[in-house]
């Protein structure tokens, strides 16, 4: 991923050995990491059981607020291809039966959005 891409918010994918190092102590028993994205300092990661969100916060990023959400509490969800002119395809995630999306996230070119569509819906739609 591109310092570029990073800057504007746009996420990278992240190899599964690498978060699987970083937040395997986050994972419970028989969970496995399907997919994971690296947007700056913060991480979201697809498992079999459930949607992760690792959110850095302050100067130094040492105060960590990470937010399970269980698919069966994912009502519905959609996602926007990049353009030709627009670099970035975009995720959205709305929880229970909220009106506005609750979970807002954009992709680089090098993430394929179709594939996080996959794993999303695969466990969803069950």
């Amino acid at each position: 991923m591109g310092i570029f891409s990073s800057l504007i918010g746009n996420a990278g994918s992240v190899e599964k050995v690498k978060l699987e190092k970083d937040y395997g102590q986050l994972l419970t028993d028989n969970e496995q990491i399907e997919i994971g994205f690296k947007l700056i300092r913060d991480t979201f990661i697809f498992t079999n059981k459930r949607l992760i969100l690792i959110n850095k916060q302050g100067i130094t990023g040492k105060k960590i607020e990470i937010l399970s959400v269980t698919y069966k509490s994912v009502s519905r969800f959609s996602i926007e291809t990049a353009g030709n002119f627009d670099l970035d395809a975009e995720l959205k995630i709305w929880v229970s039966s909220e009106l506005k999306p609750s979970i807002e996230k954009k992709f680089n070119k090098s993430v394929n959005v179709y594939d996080v569509q996959k794993v999303l819906a695969k466990y969803v739609l069950k």
